[in-house]
């Protein structure tokens, strides 16, 4: 009987340290970049972002803003004139890094 209640009891503690592990790692899987809320582009900043990527496009009007985007300092959305949708990335001094269009690759240009 000892022998049967030593397996029971190890087996389980083995489950439960398994279980707590991927519990863990779980846990940071989950923590990405898109749980981080979105901080919009203010004050002056705004005004010269938004001049840079209209300049840039030609057409549209700004529709959202963002600080810190994965592909640049400043990301600019704009919407063109027939409705599609262009994020502009900029650095921190406003330069024109790239755009992307709906559906397309980070980066890519026509």
């Amino acid at each position: 009987m000892k022998k049967s209640t030593r397996w029971t009891v190890g087996g389980a503690a083995a489950v439960f340290v398994l279980a707590g592990g991927g519990g863990v790692a779980l846990a940071t899987a989950g923590d990405d970049e898109d749980a981080r809320p979105d901080v919009a582009i203010t004050g002056d900043a705004l005004e010269q972002a938004s001049e840079a990527a209209l300049a840039h496009l030609g057409e549209g009007e700004v529709t959202d803003t963002e600080v810190g985007d994965e592909e640049g300092y400043y990301e600019v959305e704009v919407t063109l004139d027939d409705g599609d949708q262009v994020d502009v990335h900029l650095d921190e001094d406003f330069a024109v890094l790239g755009d992307e269009r709906d559906g397309e690759e980070p980066g890519a240009d026509d």
